[in-house]
């Protein structure tokens, strides 16, 4: 890896952090805002729905651009919008504004995500991928895993302080990447890397290209894994709590040992596993541990042991994700930008259907949800089965 690629992904690692950081700020004082105006708690679903669906529409016509437009120009500009959406939901006391700024936020998510990723493809040879991801994959675990406990303490000053702060933090990155990252047009600084390779076909061309069997078995497992993750953390607290009677302290000491453990495996361990066993066997094993995981969550009464359950649940979500990211680069060496977005839009599909299926099935029974879950995870568990060690092979 040479000197420029290290110093263009730390860039992009920077601003991702700071970003991640930015948007989970704004997570502890949600209620509070809604207490303030005196909104309901539907309003408050509107706002969370508005997000992802931005996000959904958004990530496959913007990673598109990011093909023809070039990476740096989609960075940049998506900082910029996160920083415009964070000061809009500072300063405003009208509901319709709020919503505005949610769909505003989810549109600089689909910028900045995929374009980032597809830029860390761009810049890497295959063999140095996986280690990238990683870094990326930690980088976003970081600043989600510290943003709470610091928008707690700017609370303490005002519940919109959050929110200026993450506003802040949004400029100061897009001033950051404009002045670091190299232009798109200096290709030649990677001189270990093949350049970027873009189609002259329209989207829907390239989409069409894009649907062999290998890489709609990657599309399919992108979804399930982003359905089990929401389905799974989405109802994990009222569930430990209502079913095997959790305490907030032993609630919030497995998620806090879980960002931690996240953040070393990412960063440390992904690559070289990777290396060892590939990353279909990561698929592989994160599928069928993440069953295993929820099973015991659901019928074992050990504290401790359900404990345990979760973090293997949670580590395998966080070993899957970058797995099936860093495969489906390499299936394509053209249109990372799109192929990303797709990632992105079909992750923000698994966001907003996994979290809304288990809060209905657990007011029905609190078995359903986790079962549900369980029999999807399975079933990818089975399609993986069907993948060699290389995807392109499929039985």
């Amino acid at each position: 890896m040479t000197k420029q690629v290290k110093h263009t992904i730390a860039i992009v690692l920077f601003c991702q952090f700071l970003i991640c950081l930015g948007m989970s700020l704004i997570f502890p004082v949600m209620p509070f805002i809604r207490n303030e105006y005196h909104f309901s708690a539907f309003d408050m679903g509107i706002m969370s729905s508005l997000f992802a669906l931005a996000q959904f529409i958004a990530s496959p016509i913007v990673g598109r651009l990011s093909d023809k437009m070039g990476r740096k120009p989609m960075l940049v500009w998506g900082l910029v919008v996160f920083a415009l959406a964070e000061f809009v939901f500072a300063a405003t006391s009208k509901l319709w504004l709020f919503d505005l700024s949610r769909v505003v936020d989810g549109l600089s998510a689909a910028m900045f995500v995929p374009t980032a990723m597809a830029l860390a493809a761009d810049i890497t040879t295959k063999e140095q991928r996986a280690k990238v991801i990683g870094w990326l994959s930690a980088s976003f675990s970081g600043g989600l895993m510290l943003g709470p406990g610091l928008g707690g303490m700017l609370a303490g000053i005002s519940y919109k302080m959050p929110f200026w702060v993450a506003g802040v933090l949004g400029i100061a990155s897009a001033v950051v990447a404009a002045i670091n990252l190299p232009k798109d047009a200096d290709e030649k600084i990677y001189d270990d890397v093949e350049p970027r390779r873009v189609s002259g076909g329209s989207m829907l061309a390239d989409l069409k290209k894009m649907t062999t069997p290998s890489m709609t078995i990657l599309f399919v497992m992108i979804l399930v894994s982003a359905f089990g993750l929401a389905g799974f953390e989405s109802i994990y607290s009222l569930y430990v709590n209502q079913v095997h009677h959790f305490s907030l302290a032993a609630i919030a000491g497995v998620l806090t040992v879980n960002g931690l453990l996240s953040l070393l495996l990412q960063a440390f361990l992904f690559d070289q596993l990777v290396v060892w066993i590939g990353e279909i066997r990561i698929i592989r094993w994160g599928f069928l541990l993440s069953v295993i995981g929820t099973i015991f969550v659901i019928y074992d009464h050990s504290h401790w042991q359900i404990f345990v359950a979760t973090l293997v649940v949670y580590e395998a979500f966080d070993m899957l994700r970058p797995a099936i990211t860093t495969l489906l680069t390499k299936m394509s060496e053209e249109n990372q930008g799109l192929l990303n977005g797709i990632n992105m839009s079909l992750t923000s599909i698994g966001n907003i259907v996994g979290p809304l299926l288990s809060g209905a099935l657990l007011d029905m029974n609190y078995q359903y949800p986790y079962w549900v879950v369980s029999i999807f995870l399975m079933a990818a568990f089975f399609i993986t089965l069907k993948m060699h060690d290389h995807p392109d092979q499929i039985d």
